[in-house]
């Protein structure tokens, strides 16, 4: 599926004020593909949505907790 950069951009802003649970749960039950993940979509800013996401879980609330682990399942 094509993006426009509009759309890029309002996913880039939408995966930076997702809270700590919806970006865990997102990263363990999302469909292979989801826009959220990918790499090749870049920002106007410069960065992929993956690395975006990948930092607002990993980088800023630190990865998984085992609560959350526990309580998303797989």
């Amino acid at each position: 599926m094509e993006y426009a950069q509009e759309q890029i951009d309002s996913l880039a802003e939408s995966i930076n004020t997702t809270d700590h649970f919806s970006l865990c749960y997102a990263w363990r039950k999302s469909k292979d593909g989801d826009p959220k993940f990918r790499n090749d979509l870049i920002t106007s800013s410069g960065k992929s949505l993956g690395d975006i996401f990948k930092e607002r879980l990993f980088d800023h609330y630190g990865g998984f907790t085992p609560e959350i682990s526990k309580e998303i399942g797989w």
